[in-house]
């Protein structure tokens, strides 16, 4: 599949830890590795991409079960759907192409990988941005009845299968669209370039990856929960710089004190907000790059 999304940017496919992995790749400069989230692909990245790639060599993977990369079977405790798998894809893919280090930017379920990256990978990670996620072990602690209405997609997508999969393919295309609609600012498709949109909803259509996207909240719900514990009983902390950057009408912004949730978790935390809900580098492109590029650009 082709686009005119990313205008100067090749396509590759290269090995991750047991799955191909589709990629984007663009720009020159020092490694930068952006991970999208659900219900995605690496075309969230469009409109802030051509900047960062004037300083970066930007690398856009889909995510295993994502856009255009592989879709590994199902293991036990859904392991094969782990922020800990996804994260060793990442790692595959860059010393792959050369990088044993790189800087990195997650929003969604790709910041649950990067910052999982950033605890098994220590030595990888130069700097991390985390864009509209707390910790997932934090989330479902959170999990009040008002979060329960806001996030009903957490317990839904982890039940076991085949049922979400099954509800939401006969109707798959309004559920994405729902869903997109109903964490912008502005509970609109309009913000989404129709090509960016074409892709998310094509993905939709496969059932297969709609079983990914399951297997993924269902890691979020066990053994990416179990890994988040352990940390947290270990008292580690990631040690890579993080750079914090939440919408002013997303979930995040609603904890009254987003800065402070991550500087339990992480040793050294700086923040920035954009105007926007949980989208922001595609609904406000400018504040995501006025938060990101400083922080990023810094030795």
């Amino acid at each position: 599949m082709t686009d005119d999304l990313f205008p100067g940017f090749t396509e590759g496919r290269a090995a991750g830890a047991g799955t191909e992995i589709y990629f984007r790749i663009g720009g020159s400069g020092p490694p930068l590795v952006l991970l999208h989230g659900y219900p995605q692909c690496n075309a969230t990245w469009h409109r802030i991409a051509p900047t960062l790639a004037k300083h970066f060599t930007c690398v856009l993977p889909d995510l295993r079960g994502y856009g255009q990369s592989g879709i590994p079977a199902d293991e036990a405790e859904h392991r094969s759907y782990s922020k800990r798998r996804m994260a060793e894809d990442v790692v595959a893919l860059m010393q792959g192409l050369g990088h044993r280090t790189f800087r990195l930017v997650g929003h969604d379920r790709g910041a649950r990988v990067s910052y999982r990256l950033a605890f098994d990978h220590p030595a990888a990670v130069e700097r991390l941005a985390i864009i509209e996620v707390v910790p997932t072990l934090i989330m479902w602690e959170a999990f009040s009845s008002e979060m329960a209405l806001k996030a009903y997609h957490w317990p839904f997508l982890a039940q076991p299968t085949p049922l979400p999969e099954r509800l939401i393919a006969s109707h798959a295309e309004y559920y994405l669209d729902h869903t997109l609609a109903s964490w912008t600012r502005d509970k609109s498709l309009k913000v989404f370039d129709p090509r960016a949109l074409a892709l998310y909803r094509s993905a939709y259509g496969d059932p297969d990856r709609l079983h990914a996207f399951c297997e993924d909240y269902r890691a979020g719900a066990t053994c990416d929960r179990a890994d988040d514990e352990a940390e947290r009983a270990a008292g580690r902390k990631i040690a890579a710089p993080l750079h914090f950057v939440w919408g002013q009408a997303g979930f995040p912004a609603k904890t009254g004190d987003p800065l402070g949730i991550w500087r339990d978790w992480a040793e050294n935390v700086t923040g920035s907000s954009t105007d926007s809900g949980h989208f922001g580098p595609e609904e406000d492109p400018d504040g995501t790059l006025q938060g990101l590029l400083p922080f990023l650009l810094q030795d």
